[in-house]
């Protein structure tokens, strides 16, 4: 017995004495080489912060509806359905591309997609995802680009709507009590707007019910595990399907009007480069969703509308009346309200309170100029808003000093 005790001290003592390297497993294993090889690699640029996909992605959603506005409206390149075949071709054969030369669209392998489920839901689907976007480019030949922000809004209302229609979603007096403050503020904007043109209005009503029921349907078909697709994975099934369409609906009533001076006005590399911002976004949603939250969605999406509709109103010189400028906040607030809750907000303007506190305390002068410069761009914004109707009206003036000079 001594002997024994006397061994298992000293094997105590050399377990004491001994280092353990912080690198190796501390339990054994068979084979550590098998250990460290079934290690998680890290994902590509994860080292890259959320805040630079957040940042290309709202360039890039804002770059394409001004670019849509400029070439349909300004460049007078009045063929919406052309541009949208154009942009579907060119994903068609960009995605094409990246299943062969890429990972980008390695999810597609795990689709079970087969002859009748391509015919009973992506048909179906992509006609609906082809009216939206004939819809949606029409309405720029008609509306600002900041009413059509302001009618996009109500998005969220239409897809719970179609959700009620279809089934997928069960009917609530609570929901439909929270969504009434988004139709509330586009309504009031609606009648704030000064250039306000009915066909545009039904076109882009039009586009967002095709859009709601397109997402609803979608939604169906995601039901299942073994449909989940990304966004690019679903762009590579829908693109080839809605360029067919578009082109069979352009072919009978644009193509017969369209010359080539109108396409050499508007320029090939500029529908070339428009082309590859609109596929460029299609794939930065792919990442922004692999690095972000849903929270970071929403709010993404609501600061991307409220920049596009300060940049058409500033740099586009759109009118921005008081009216709009009210209904537009409402239909905001409704829509942040709809998506995140009511606890989540007080949450989250919780923890803003105790992060802005804290840093006046470690950069207090620093926090009173960013005070200041935002109050400046408030006042630049409000009267940017009150210009249209505060200054003068210089033809209404020259008539009165014309019949002045008449009188006398």
């Amino acid at each position: 017995m001594g002997a024994e005790g006397e061994k298992e001290r000293i094997s105590a003592e050399i377990t004491r004495s001994g280092t353990v390297s912080p690198s190796e497993p501390i339990l054994p294993v068979v084979n550590p080489a098998v250990a460290n090889s079934e290690k998680k690699p890290e994902p590509s640029g994860s080292n890259i912060h959320p805040a630079v996909y957040v940042t290309v992605w709202i360039t890039l959603s804002s770059s394409i509806i001004i670019f849509n506005k400029w070439i349909l409206d300004d460049a007078k390149f009045h063929f919406p359905i052309t541009l949208t075949c154009w942009h579907l071709t060119f994903a068609t054969v960009m995605t094409q591309i990246l299943s062969r030369t890429t990972t980008l669209l390695d999810g597609r392998k795990t689709v079970k997609m087969t002859g009748k489920i391509y015919l009973r839901a992506i048909v179906p689907i992509g006609a609906f995802f082809s009216l939206s976007l004939i819809c949606g480019n029409m309405t720029y030949l008609y509306l600002g680009v900041a009413f059509i922000q302001m009618l996009k809004a109500t998005t969220p209302v239409a897809v719970l709507i179609a959700g009620w229609a279809l089934g997928t979603e069960k009917a609530s007096l609570n929901t439909l009590f929270k969504v009434s403050f988004i139709v509330l503020g586009v309504v009031i904007a609606s009648f704030g707007e000064i250039d306000f043109v009915l066909i545009g209005f039904l076109f882009q009503l039009g586009g967002i019910v095709f859009e709601a029921l397109r997402l609803v349907m979608v939604q169906k078909l995601l039901s299942s595990a073994e449909y989940k697709m990304d966004p690019l994975v679903s762009l590579y099934y829908f693109a080839p399907l809605c360029a067919i369409m578009n082109f069979c609906v352009a072919a009978v009533f644009e193509f017969p009007r369209i010359t080539m001076d109108q396409v050499y006005h508007v320029g090939m590399l500029a529908l070339l480069i428009n082309a590859c911002v609109a596929f460029a976004l299609n794939v930065s949603v792919v990442f922004l969703i692999g690095r972000t939250s849903s929270l970071v969605l929403t709010l993404c999406g609501v600061l991307k509308d409220i920049l596009l509709v300060l940049v058409s109103v500033i740099f586009r010189g759109e009118p921005f009346t008081p009216l709009q400028c009210f209904g537009y906040s409402i239909a905001l607030a409704g829509l942040i309200y709809f998506k995140l809750g009511a606890d989540t907000i007080k949450a989250k303007f919780s923890d803003a309170g105790r992060s802005w506190a804290d840093y006046g305390a470690r950069h207090p002068a620093l926090r009173k100029v960013i005070v200041f410069v935002g109050m400046l761009l408030v006042v630049l914004i409000v009267l940017v808003g009150l210009a249209p109707k505060a200054g003068y009206d210089s033809s209404y003036l020259s008539s009165v000093v014309g019949q002045s000079d008449k009188a006398n």
